[in-house]
């Protein structure tokens, strides 16, 4: 899996700015992870940006890894938001209930509904 990783400021903090491409599944969870993990240890940041525009796939390892990103960042005070999802990704990242606890960005083409905003 092929990821660009960059400290960029944001909100007046600086965020680890990751973007993976490709798809995000038990195959190339663990590399994930890692550069996840090494990128936030080297940085210092607690801040994690996650660039979902060039992932087309997405499955329960890929989820599991943000999951347990969160659940070590967010008692520190840290933070993860992912931006641009394609609609497939982003109907798999809020069936899994990861929006009510990550700020994930909608994609152009979801409509809105009453239910959804």
């Amino acid at each position: 899996m092929e990821i660009i990783s960059k400290l960029k400021k944001y909100q007046n903090k600086e965020w680890l700015y990751l973007q993976p491409k490709g798809e995000l599944d038990m195959a190339c969870a663990d590399e994930f992870k890692e550069t996840i993990i090494e990128g936030l240890h080297k940085s210092g940041s607690r801040m994690l940006w996650l660039d979902f525009s060039q992932i087309t796939f997405i499955d329960s390892s890929g989820l599991g890894v943000i999951l347990g990103r969160y659940r070590e960042l967010e008692p520190m005070g840290g933070k993860i938001i992912i931006t641009h999802p394609h609609e497939q990704v982003y109907r798999l990242l809020t069936a899994s209930g990861l929006h009510r606890i990550i700020d994930i960005d909608k994609p152009v083409s979801v409509k809105y509904t009453k239910e959804g905003m």
